[in-house]
């Protein structure tokens, strides 16, 4: 039977009048449901990411999107805890914030609603299925989910353990779409469904999400690349720099909160570069230095203006020597991609000027840049990380996936 795009949104759009309706507890009850079925479908799921596994590496994908895409019974228990962390959060539809009463007598609140029905493209990491799904149906939502071809097996298989805990549960299985078919026309089609669709998240690389957001007629959260840096100011202590360094360049490469520019102050630069080749030459991380750091390198090329702009996800890092803590701020405002930005430093008002001097949607005082995910930020997970700043900035959990309404409570009055 061909796939409707069309008509998937149609009974998306009429699941999520049921889901929106849905108490905390049965939510939750639901939510638990699917962990323990992705739990008991390890074998199926193994299975079925080893064929995506097995054609992607036939097609040429490199040894990042590789690892994006694998799953083991690790990974597959991270999944599941992720679940049940969603589910135990509190509830944020039908909170209430902001009471107050006017002189008219009418008081006035916001009450938090789910946003409807979202769309989700993406590419490679198969838990996105599973997080975007979790997020959104506690949130209230109904959710299409369009996952790369590369992933399509480990989808359908995650898909499956979402269907049949709803079908034990009694939940409408519309609230949860996995696009069955890669084809290109049918994201292109899907995009174009405004009237049943009330917001587009991209997940992947730049080249998607730009197609996502040039092609769409409904509103797109966006997210193009994660350029992060590490500032180490001249009050750092150099042992917590290098270890948050080698935590955030070299622990898992291919993904948006990997470190991808470091910047050092002038004054500590002999003291401190040395140590930083020293670092890189132990994991073999290829240097794109600026002229001031070249000579603390053996191996190194000039950094152009490109490498600043640069997100590698790889082995790989710009490094400039700055003049000052300006010259890092400075350097961050020019290149930054609104991701993460971490300093290193042990002066509190040097701490507290790059907090409010830095508005990327995750700033860091002495921590890695690693921690700059839903799941370590205490959302349980995270459908995508914003750096649009409309709506939602920074990583999204279930509360980004609602908006407010106002609440207006009387006792006859009129407006004079």
């Amino acid at each position: 039977m061909t796939f409707s795009v069309s008509e998937a949104a149609k009974a998306a759009k009429l699941a999520a009048r049921s889901t929106a309706k849905l108490t905390d507890k049965q939510k939750a009850a639901a939510l638990h449901a699917i962990a323990a079925q992705i739990l008991s479908s390890e074998d199926a799921i193994i299975k079925a990411n080893k064929l995506d596994l097995e054609q992607g590496e036939a097609n040429g994908l490199s040894a990042a999107m590789l690892d994006r895409l694998a799953l083991d019974s690790s990974r597959l228990q991270n999944i599941a805890n992720a679940v049940k962390d969603i589910a135990d959060q509190p509830d944020p539809v039908g909170s209430t914030s902001g009471s107050h009463k006017l002189p008219s007598g009418i008081e006035v609140s916001k009450m938090r609603i789910p946003l409807g029905v979202i769309a989700m493209v993406y590419e490679s990491r198969p838990n996105v299925t599973i997080d975007a799904a979790a997020l959104c149906f506690k949130a209230g939502n109904a959710v299409i989910l369009r996952g790369g071809k590369e992933a399509l097996n480990s989808n359908l298989a995650l898909a499956a353990c979402i269907h049949q805990a709803f079908a034990e549960q009694g939940i409408d299985a519309a609230a949860v779409t996995v696009i069955p078919d890669p084809d290109r026309a049918i994201m292109s089609e899907l995009l174009t469904l405004s009237d049943d669709i009330d917001l587009v998240i991209p997940r992947g690389g730049e080249g998607l999400i730009r197609f996502v957001t040039d092609n769409s007629r409904i509103p797109v959260i966006q997210h193009f690349k994660g350029v992060c840096h590490l500032y180490v100011d001249v009050a750092a202590d150099l042992h917590k720099a290098i270890s948050i360094l080698e935590n955030g360049k070299t622990q898992r490469t291919g993904v948006c909160n990997a470190l991808e520019t470091l910047l050092v102050h002038k004054d500590i630069a002999s003291e401190f570069m040395p140590q930083v080749a020293t670092l890189f030459k132990q994991h073999g991380v290829t240097v794109h230095a600026c002229p001031a750091s070249m000579a603390y390198f053996a191996e190194a090329t000039a950094a152009t203006e490109e490498d600043w702009h640069a997100e590698y996800l790889a082995l790989e890092i710009a490094v400039k020597i700055v003049d000052d803590f300006d010259g890092a701020v400075e350097h961050i405002a020019n290149y930054g991609s609104g991701h993460t930005e971490v300093i290193v430093t042990q002066d509190i008002s040097t701490a507290k000027r790059f907090t409010r001097e830095i508005n990327s949607s995750v700033v860091m005082v002495n921590a890695s840049s690693r921690f700059s995910d839903g799941g370590e930020l205490g959302l349980g997970a995270e459908i995508g990380i914003s750096t649009s700043k409309l709506h939602a900035y920074g990583p999204m959990g279930a509360e980004s996936l609602t908006t407010e309404k106002f609440v207006v409570m009387g006792d006859g009055e009129i407006r004079s």
